[in-house]
């Protein structure tokens, strides 16, 4: 916890501001996540309208958001990242507190389309911090923003479940609205707005910003972060069922080990931030091949064992090595790019991010539906065959312009 206060002062007090906001919004995001099933079986008038909508409820969201992000980090760019984070937290209020009246699932799904839609809060609140940062160590700063959502996601979690059992389904999404509503109030009066660049030490920046990493394909980075994404998500759907098959697990086995992931994450990502801290690109590339296919190796025997304790662990193990994946990598793309393109750059990522979630549990969902549930590991396995060859690939293309470089 001291080490959280002292990054969080590294960065300053605008930065502290932006991961409370960050850390509360996402978790209030979060809080009817792990219990949409339960909702939609309870409004589905058949099995078939169940497994659909069950699938549906969590798609949509990511296809809102894929379709939009690039497009509001153009808007970003143009009108300033702080007055996107304020309308994407606005929108998750609006949307929040209608799919809390919301009876039929159809309407739901509508909903969830459009909170994705209106959403984009992570990519504008990561240009808005390389902004107040001045694109001081981008590692550190989108590790720890990943830290909170991810910390917001599981303690948002277990207040949903806390509401649920004193209350109506609805009574989770109005106190989410609500909270989305203040967020949006306290960024609109709490963050500054940044001093906009001009003139000549603007542009000299950004091309400071953009030269060490001219031989780096921002193409290649985009493609290996939806490989990354596209693995882990994967199991989104069929782990509860995998647990309860394979183990016999009780629910809050499950719930536990699905956490550990979540823990993995927290603990690895600020470590990996630290390693990787003005380092030159062609390091950063080698320990993301090494991190692949530790992923691999470690997906592998959890899909091979019967004991859940270790597969608990090497659940645990698979989210510290996570932590050094898309905080890192987006890193990389935040220093290839442009200061006045940030938003445009940090959008389509997410538009690319979002879009490989939804390949990565359809995927998942086909195959296990028509392989059966032990297709699912060495699925996800393959996936990171793949993550590894395009890593090596950047790899091996980063040595050659600059072996030496530093990031600045």
């Amino acid at each position: 916890m001291t080490g959280t206060v002292a990054v969080l002062r590294g960065f300053g007090p605008v930065f502290a501001l932006l991961f409370g906001l960050q850390f509360i919004s996402m978790g209030a995001m979060e809080m009817s996540g792990p219990f949409w099933p339960i909702q939609i079986r309870a409004l589905s008038p058949s099995e078939s309208v169940f497994a659909l909508a069950g699938i549906g409820v969590y798609v949509c969201p990511m296809l809102g958001v894929s379709l939009t992000s690039a497009f509001w980090g153009r808007m970003g760019d143009r009108y300033g990242n702080r007055l996107m984070m304020v309308r994407a937290l606005a929108g998750l209020a609006m949307t929040q507190l209608l799919v809390a009246f919301a009876q039929d699932v159809w309407t739901i799904l509508a909903l969830r389309f459009l909170q994705g839609a209106c959403a984009g809060y992570i990519a504008p609140a990561q240009a808005y911090g390389a902004q107040v940062t001045g694109g001081r160590d981008r590692a550190g700063l989108f590790a720890w923003l990943q830290v909170a959502t991810n910390v917001g996601s599981l303690g948002g979690a277990f207040l949903g479940g806390l509401i649920l059992d004193a209350l109506p389904f609805a009574a989770v999404n109005l106190t989410a609205g609500v909270i989305c509503a203040l967020c949006a109030a306290v960024a609109w009066a709490s963050l500054p707005v940044p001093p906009h660049g001009a003139g000549k030490g603007a542009v000299r920046a950004a091309k400071i910003s953009q030269a060490p990493l001219t031989g780096i394909s921002i193409t290649g980075l985009l493609v290996l972060m939806g490989l990354l994404l596209a693995s882990r998500m994967v199991l989104q759907v069929p782990f509860a069922l995998y647990m309860s098959e394979v183990y016999g697990a009780q629910h809050w086995i499950t719930g536990l080990s699905y956490g550990l992931l979540a823990c993995g994450f927290v603990v690895g990502a600020p470590v990996w931030a630290r390693i990787f801290e003005g380092r030159a690109p062609a390091f950063v590339l080698g320990w993301s091949v090494l991190i692949a296919a530790g992923c691999l190796v470690i997906t592998g025997l959890a899909g091979s064992t019967r004991h859940i304790g270790l597969f608990a662990t090497l659940y645990l193990a698979w989210g510290a090595l996570l932590g050094g994946t898309t905080p890192v990598l987006l890193s990389l793309l935040s220093a290839a790019t442009r200061s006045d393109r940030q938003g445009s750059v940090l959008g389509l990522a997410q538009t690319c991010q979002q879009g490989a979630s939804v390949l990565g549990i359809i995927a998942g969902v086909v195959a296990t539906q028509r392989f059966g549930l032990e297709v699912a590991f060495p699925l996800v396995a393959s996936l990171y065959g793949l993550s590894f060859l395009m890593a090596l690939a950047l790899w091996l293309k980063s040595r050659h312009p600059f072996g030496k470089g530093e990031i600045s």
